[in-house]
């Protein structure tokens, strides 16, 4: 049953995108849907963008495996998406068109330079959770369908991936936010049905299922307390800080996210469809913790960390085991919807990635190359760009999928929150930033994660690590988050402050010219 759930929505979904695709060439159809969508379903988009396989399988994951320390990431998640909201929302929106590049540029026209670096950023940051959720599909696929051999396992990463770029070829921004739509509906759905089921396995009573888990965790009430995850590091309390600060700040920057706001039509727009989105998250948080939990409750962590070390198939055998013994065909229809959300879930979210990716490449690099550009050309080019950017995450994911993946999610929070979010946030409002603090910010942040990742002990020097074998960890943190982050923003002054006091006047005059289409939510105007 579940490979006909995955037959019909790959099925449906490329249906979807060929009928909502662009059928002429327009720029605005194929970069923002018109602005099309209600704020209902842009907020629906927003959060089936940000609501990765990462978080449904990982998350959960660390919830079974460390209880109080995944509800804290869990809720991190949310907040992150939260802060997007109340400071960065609105700003993007009314400073953006189409990418982050014409956000980062908004005040200093014809930076080329900048929308460079900012596509490479873009690709550097999205580049690694591709490779997670593609390299994740066929071990997904295995353990769902029931087969273990590695040709399969390539074979479904191949065949996935395939799709993905398809959707993002065809069915641009709109189409690809009706698969988002029908991914989160679809997973908060059946999601929603589990949580209560486990609910009603503890007579609706939560503290009792949290003490269940806490005894089938074999730590006892260190389940339900702070530090559990973080137990073999040199300094857990900063490493705690460190991971969850990466994720708050990092998440909800990442291009893919923000590439979202350009599809609101106003300022009003964007602020309802982030409250849309937000309730979204926060309600799969709260069903993700009721899950991951209950497989603690209901099987023991030694069986979900025998499954997967990492956890990544809490989720399912919270889902299965919630079942009991015999199984009814309505569990049999309810778990196939659970395996089928979230094959929609790897599908929706990579398939936002490379057009994100795609995007960048062809508006940030071809299409601003100082000669005009026909959009016919330009749309060419992004539909291009995504087999470009999808082949080679194809062909890496075939080659990690082995591996541990927990590396490459952290390293594109750790991007996204060292050099994406101090650029957002001193291009929107910081008067005196000039274009040299800015090249400083992108690249100084990117260089500082490269630097500090390698010597963590996800890639080394622990049994789960990405490279369990070798031991060259030299960073005594698991995120690079406490010192990339101040880098990135410390980039940015020094930069600014190296530019001159002249260049900084002229960036200040440039930001006052724009200032009141940026903040005040000004019509924006279309160039």
């Amino acid at each position: 049953m579940s490979l006909v759930g995955f037959s019909a929505v790959a099925t449906i979904t490329l249906l979807l995108c060929v009928l909502t695709g662009p059928d002429r060439d327009d720029l605005d159809e194929f970069y923002t849907g018109y602005s099309s969508l209600s704020p209902m379903r842009n907020g629906l988009a927003i959060a089936g963008d940000y609501i990765s396989a990462a978080t449904v399988l990982g998350t959960s994951g660390v919830i079974a495996l460390f209880g109080y320390d995944g509800v804290v990431l869990a809720l991190s998640t949310a907040l992150s998406l939260m802060l997007l909201m109340f400071l960065l929302a609105e700003p993007l929106r009314n400073a953006g068109r189409f990418t982050m590049g014409d956000a980062l540029t908004r005040r200093t026209p014809g930076a080329r330079s900048v929308r460079i670096t900012a596509s490479v950023v873009t690709l550097a940051s999205l580049l690694p959770l591709m490779l997670v959720q593609l390299a994740g599909t066929g071990q997904l696929m295995g353990f769902i369908l029931g087969f273990s051999g590695e040709s399969m396992q390539t074979g479904c990463i191949v065949g996935v991936g395939a799709l993905m770029i398809g959707y993002a070829a065809i069915g641009g921004m709109k189409g690809t936010a009706l698969i988002q739509i029908l991914k989160i509906v679809l997973l908060l759905g059946s999601g929603l049905v589990v949580a209560a089921l486990v609910l009603h396995r503890f007579d609706w009573n939560p503290g009792a299922l949290f003490d269940a888990a806490a005894a089938g965790s074999g730590t006892g009430d260190a389940f339900l307390a702070s530090g559990l995850q973080f137990t073999g590091s040199a300094s857990p309390g900063i490493d705690m800080i460190s991971s969850h600060l990466t994720v708050v700040l990092g998440g909800a920057c990442l291009p893919h996210i923000t590439m979202r706001m350009y599809t609101a039509d106003s300022a009003r727009q964007v602020r309802r469809s982030m409250s849309w989105a937000v309730s979204g998250v926060a309600l799969f948080v709260l069903v993700i913790t009721v899950v991951g939990f209950g497989a603690t409750a209901l099987l023991g962590r030694a069986v979900v960390a025998g499954a997967d070390p990492r956890g990544n198939t809490a989720y399912l055998l919270g889902t299965r085991a919630v079942f009991g013994a015999e199984v009814s065909t309505a569990e049999t229809v309810l778990f196939t919807t659970v395996t089928t959300a979230i094959f929609l879930t790897v599908l929706a979210s990579v398939a936002g990635m490379i057009l994100a990716c795609a995007n960048s490449l062809a508006h940030d690099v071809f299409a601003a190359r100082g000669r005009e550009m026909t959009p016919r050309r330009e749309m060419l080019l992004a539909r291009l760009s995504a087999a470009a950017v999808g082949v080679p995450a194809i062909l890496l994911a075939t080659l990690v999928q082995h591996h541990s993946l927990h590396p490459l999610i952290t390293l594109s929070f750790c991007l996204g929150a060292s050099a994406i979010a101090p650029a957002l946030v001193y291009s929107l409002f910081w008067r005196r930033y000039t274009r040299t603090g800015l090249l400083a910010t992108l690249i100084g942040g990117t260089v500082s994660v490269l630097v500090l990742m390698p010597g963590t002990n996800l890639v080394s020097g622990s049994p789960v690590a990405a490279f369990p074998d070798a031991d060259f960890n030299w960073f005594p943190l698991t995120t690079t988050g406490l010192l990339s982050i101040p880098f990135g923003f410390l980039c940015g002054w020094l930069g600014t402050v190296a530019s001159g006091r002249a260049r900084a006047e002229e960036q200040r005059r440039q930001y006052e010219a724009v200032e009141g289409r940026i903040l005040a939510g000004a019509i924006r105007r279309r160039p």
